[in-house]
């Protein structure tokens, strides 16, 4: 269960990190509703995680993922599209989270 909280973690803090630049500066109540909604609930999951897996693993996973995905989602909703280098950095982000979840032996208790 915990890697479905961590996937739920991770798409409810993307969420509500893509939304601040919608809420206007909290201008704009549907936007600024889902920036702490999401921040919140992605909190919570992200607690259930730290249950059975390390801190620093799930940070890790969370983090990275959420940069990918936050740049992912700003190139799709705002067409900030990353360069060549901030692709190449967010290659190595994903490797990172990879080689955690394939060769570390700390993922789980």
């Amino acid at each position: 269960m915990a890697y479905v909280y961590l996937v739920l973690a991770i798409i409810t803090e993307v969420a509500a990190t893509s939304a601040i630049k919608a809420s206007e500066e909290f201008t704009k109540p549907i936007p600024s509703a889902i920036v702490i909604l999401g921040y919140g609930l992605s909190l919570y999951l992200l607690a259930l995680v730290l249950r059975s897996m390390p801190v620093g693993v799930t940070y890790a996973v969370w983090a990275g993922l959420g940069v990918v995905l936050v740049t992912a989602a700003g190139a799709v909703f705002y067409k900030q599209i990353p360069d060549v280098p901030a692709m190449l950095g967010m290659s190595l982000i994903v490797a990172g989270v990879v080689v955690i979840n394939l060769f570390s032996v700390t993922t789980e208790h």
